[in-house]
């Protein structure tokens, strides 16, 4: 185990260095780059007024490619650089306060739920549960909750939702949504940001990130801090990264197997899953072409009609073309080992399934409201014929799924959740990590 920490430790130091444009103004202009520099904190309370945090000044500027402490993921070389909107370029103090945002339950009305409880970094910065749940049980979204495993690089957000560009816009849905209700802030807001006044903690953490506003607590400067952080969330230091890299004996004689099936014709995966990201849908510094895509995978055909259950159509919400219903973008599989249940609504429970599915060419639901054959859907993706694979080779294809799981990332301190309602992934202490 250890000599995997310091094989992958090995890459991160080899890489260029994670870097981020801080500045003086808020809303001056900004480079593209991601990352965080700071202490981390271990905490166990709920209150963040009781947490000790350690940030650095929002005046000290770190260039591109300037060391990042240890504890935060750094850009690796084989990455390009990242979007970030001139409206809110990336400070140090700004990351750290949309960190202790994202993990504070007080950030919902009824301070039951945090956006971490729906993205955890045990489980790359999602959930175990089929589908999110909002502030109260009966508040069930009809979607699984998506890894924000390099979201950064988002063509889109959400499922299927191609009117959300960028991050920002995406966690203001999340704040204000009322159908379901996710945090609540719904004509509400001024009591939840006099909430955030109250605490201490935030008093210096909104000040140090916002240092030339009045009234730094807005709402606005929430939905900033929280999209700085996210854009934090850079993995690329996988035992795949690292044979690339050129250490061939980083994946298994199985994983490399896996790896020839899963870019080859016969299986198609690349062609929705290709790319450094492995998403097609994908956006970054440079890029000239619109990438975001949209495709059915054959999960559904109810009652022989192509049609999906009607609270989960996909783009066809947005769009009412027929060839639209039940298109979901393609989403990272970085990390996909850790975020089962799959799909966009999480009805397929593991990857042994998922390759089943695949090799179908889509789903038989055999009884049922829902049934229906999805390799028959007339509005199914032509890339998904379905294939014939042994046994040994689905393991093989299973092996090189893994080896995209990325320990640096899940076990980066300065990711975690500072008040302890989410630990480490238990294999973070097995790593040295």
């Amino acid at each position: 185990m250890g000599q995997i920490a310091s094989a992958t430790l090995a890459l991160v130091t080899s890489t260029f260095l994670l870097a981020i444009t801080v500045t003086l103004s808020a809303c001056g202009s900004g480079s593209g780059g991601t990352g965080i520099v700071g202490q981390s904190d271990s905490v166990s309370s709920t209150s963040s007024s009781e947490v000790s945090s350690v940030t650095s000044s929002s005046v000290n500027s770190v260039s591109y490619f300037d060391e990042v402490p240890e504890g935060y993921p750094q850009l690796p070389a084989h990455f390009p650089d990242p979007k970030v909107p001139e409206s809110n370029p990336l400070t140090v103090a700004k990351i750290e306060l949309g960190r202790f945002l994202f993990f504070d339950r007080n950030l919902s009305i009824n301070k039951t739920r945090s956006c971490g409880d729906c993205h955890q970094p045990a489980k790359a910065f999602t959930e175990d549960k089929a589908l999110a749940v909002g502030i109260t049980p009966d508040q069930i979204h009809a979607r699984n909750s998506m890894s924000l495993t390099n979201v950064a690089y988002n063509a889109g957000f959400n499922w299927a939702n191609p009117n959300l560009p960028d991050l920002e816009r995406q966690v203001h849905g999340v704040l204000f949504n009322e159908a379901p209700i996710e945090l609540g802030w719904s004509d509400v807001e001024s009591q939840i940001l006099d909430r955030l006044k109250e605490d201490t903690t935030y008093v210096k953490l909104f000040n140090d990130a916002f240092f030339d506003a009045s009234d730094p607590f807005t709402v606005a400067n929430v939905e900033r801090a929280l999209a700085s952080f996210e854009r934090a969330l850079i993995s690329g230091n996988s035992a795949f990264d690292l044979f690339e890299a050129g250490d061939k004996t980083a994946l298994s004689q199985s994983a490399q197997k896996g790896k020839e099936l899963f870019f080859s014709e016969q299986l198609e995966c690349f062609h929705c899953h290709g790319g450094f990201n492995f998403s097609q849908a994908v956006d970054h510094e440079g890029i000239v072409l619109n990438q975001l895509d949209f495709h059915n995978n054959g999960l559904y055909n109810i009652a022989g009609n192509g049609d999906y259950p009607a609270n989960n159509t996909g783009l066809w919400e947005f769009n009412s073309t027929p060839s639209n219903m039940g298109k979901f973008r393609a989403p990272t599989l970085r990390n996909i080992a850790l975020t089962a249940p799959y799909m966009h609504d999480g009805s397929i429970a593991s990857l042994d399934e998922v390759i089943d599915h695949y090799a179908r060419g889509g789903r038989l639901i055999a009884e049922g409201e829902y049934s229906g054959d999805g390799n028959l859907s007339p509005y199914k993706s032509e890339l998904l014929a379905g294939f014939i694979l042994s046994e040994q080779d689905k393991a093989h294809l299973k092996s090189f799924l893994e080896s995209l799981t990325d320990w640096v990332f899940i076990c980066a301190a300065n990711l975690q959740d500072p008040y302890g309602n989410h630990p480490m992934h238990n294999r973070c202490a097995e790593l040295n990590f």
